[in-house]
């Protein structure tokens, strides 16, 4: 009823906007006046009023005639679309915690999520295998499928819009569960229905994270019948490439084939060149992407504007170690002969997969971030290699031990890209923008770990550095990227955009003033010069505070059939 309702308001108000300059103002709820509008699209910005009508937006422009409910002056301020985060991490974040307060903080009105890895489907095994960090946030899994989820968010509710693909790691976990073997026939007949039903309760599309166990033991056949599936229903191939390092060029050509054979658009998640000894390579990388497009595949990107990455500290021990699940990694870590090979895979041989040891330049370029055991609380915001130096002993055997010890469930950030990389992706105009983290907040639930400050300044630090400061992109261009273009990569076609007609998910931002603020020594720092968000057409931000609103809501794919 309430968007009814504001159709019905919105199109009352056009009718009084018409001809005939001696009828009576018109009424709306919410009327942002003397801003200038970057409308999303990419043109220069330009001074006007954007009316809220319920939860959509009912006119953008000059609307001298317009009273309103509440007015807000926002002469001298930038009113844009609400930023879309094209990869987060806050699918049951967002159950334990509503606020979303870093996303929201800078600007943040819609999360896209799933990587890989997904909220469904699930069975009563994978809950069993997450049971400590549920038990850890008093998280109870209710649900089972999407369709459950997307009930649990609307009862929880949320301060964001949240959408999500399905992932292709979790419908192998459901399936196969961790072990190093293809599917057989039954399996991914079984994978694929899984897939099917997921786009029909409204997934985005098939997700995939391939540097990861067991994603990592997915023959590239096997994402193409999964991604054929969500091609069959309009949806994306969104994926962490097998390889951002030294073999990242056989990686894209492996989304490339994916995008082909199962005649699917992708998504190439938090692009980057990582690895030392790879810096400098990203024109290289943008023109063969280049070259992809050209032949007629569908290929765009996003990324995050920082020089290192975040994941757990596992991911540094290589694929095959990882065979059976986190138990095995731990008794393999534990035998001192199979922990020797584990050791000589990292040092001496390429192996199967990324080398994220050798890409961060050793201990010194690893940052524990968090962890789940209390009494290693004190190694938060330390590098391995400084632990190892405290403990007088070797750097790699030091982060086994790490990994032991908190049952391989340490959080680390990997600094191993370059910023004239970065620089070199962030004005291409196909890559768009994201946090890759959960929303947090320095208080709550959260506050114990030491986030990477993506999850706080993604956003932010573009409009202030490289936009305000090093005029490397215009402000126009960088809202573009953080609001339609991600829109319209993931199918979300009535957000994105300042228009008639449009949900009303708006951000407002002061351009001489807003700046990210987390550091990877103090990240629990939200972003200044966010003025007011509005999510749904209610208040979410309101100059710079928090309010009580929860009007965000999940959104659903192109595939979905509603439930009857």
């Amino acid at each position: 009823m309430g968007s009814l309702r504001s159709l019905l308001a919105l199109l009352a108000f056009a009718a009084c906007q018409g001809a005939g300059g001696d009828r009576r103002a018109s009424s709306v709820d919410v009327l942002l006046r003397g801003g200038w509008i970057a409308d999303g699209t990419g043109n220069p910005r330009y001074r006007g009023d954007v009316a809220v009508a319920g939860d959509r937006i009912a006119a953008v422009g000059w609307i001298p005639r317009a009273e309103a409910r509440e007015t807000l002056d926002v002469s001298g301020l930038v009113v844009s679309p609400g930023f879309i985060d094209m990869l987060g991490q806050s699918e049951t974040a967002v159950l334990i915690d509503n606020r979303v307060l870093s996303k929201v903080t800078q600007g943040v009105t819609t999360e896209v999520t799933g990587e890989g890895g997904s909220v469904a489907p699930l069975n009563d095994a994978l809950v069993a295998d997450d049971s400590a960090y549920l038990k850890r946030y008093g998280l109870d899994v209710d649900w089972r499928d999407l369709e459950g989820w997307f009930r649990r968010l609307e009862r929880s509710g949320s301060t964001v819009n949240l959408a999500t693909f399905v992932g292709a790691t979790q419908v192998r976990r459901a399936v196969i569960g961790d072990d190093d073997r293809a599917p057989t026939p039954h399996e991914l007949e079984h994978m694929v229905a899984l897939v099917d039903t997921a786009m029909r309760q409204g997934a985005l599309g098939l997700s995939s994270s391939l540097i990861y166990s067991p994603a990592i033991y997915a023959s590239t056949a096997e994402l193409v019948a999964l991604a054929a599936a969500a091609a069959r229903h309009g949806g994306v191939y969104a994926t962490h490439i097998r390889n951002e390092g030294d073999r990242i060029d056989e990686a894209l050509d492996e989304a490339f084939g994916i995008a082909r054979e199962a005649e699917i658009p992708v998504e190439i998640w938090h692009l980057k060149v990582a690895g030392r000894p790879n810096w400098g390579r990203m024109p290289q990388v943008i023109a063969k992407i280049d070259s992809a497009r050209a032949s007629g595949l569908d290929v765009t990107a996003d990324q995050y504007p920082y020089i290192a990455s975040a994941t757990g500290l596992a991911a540094v021990i290589p694929a095959w170690a990882h065979d059976g699940g986190t138990d095995s990694l731990l008794a393999r870590l534990r035998d001192p002969i199979r922990r020797a090979a584990i050791r000589d895979s990292l040092v001496g041989s390429r192996g199967r997969g990324e080398n994220m040891w050798r890409g961060a330049g050793g201990a010194d370029g690893i940052l524990i971030a968090s962890v789940y055991e209390d009494s290693l609380r004190s190694l938060q915001g330390q590098r391995v290699g400084a632990i190892a130096r405290q403990r007088g002993r070797d750097p790699l055997e030091t982060l086994f031990d790490i990994l032991v010890a908190d049952h391989a469930r340490t959080g680390a950030i990997y600094f191993s890209m370059n910023e004239d990389d970065l620089r070199t992706a962030m004005v291409v105009d196909w890559v768009a923008v994201n946090t890759d983290y959960d929303g947090v907040a320095p208080d709550g639930p959260f506050a114990d770990i030491r986030p990477h400050p993506r999850t706080y300044g993604s956003f932010t630090r573009i409009l202030g550095r490289y936009v305000r400061e090093l005029h490397l992109l215009s402000l126009e261009q960088a809202v573009r990227k953080m609001t339609s273009l991600a829109a319209q990569r993931v199918g979300l076609h009535h957000r994105g955009l300042l228009a008639a007609g449009m949900y009303a998910d708006i951000t407002v931002f002061d351009p001489a003033t807003v700046a990210d603020r987390a550091t990877f020594a103090d990240p629990h720092q939200p972003s200044v010069g966010i003025r007011h968000v509005f999510v749904n057409g209610q208040a979410v931000l309101r100059d710079g505070a928090l309010t009580t609103a929860r009007p965000g809501r999940g959104l659903r794919g192109p595939g979905y059939v509603p439930v009857r």
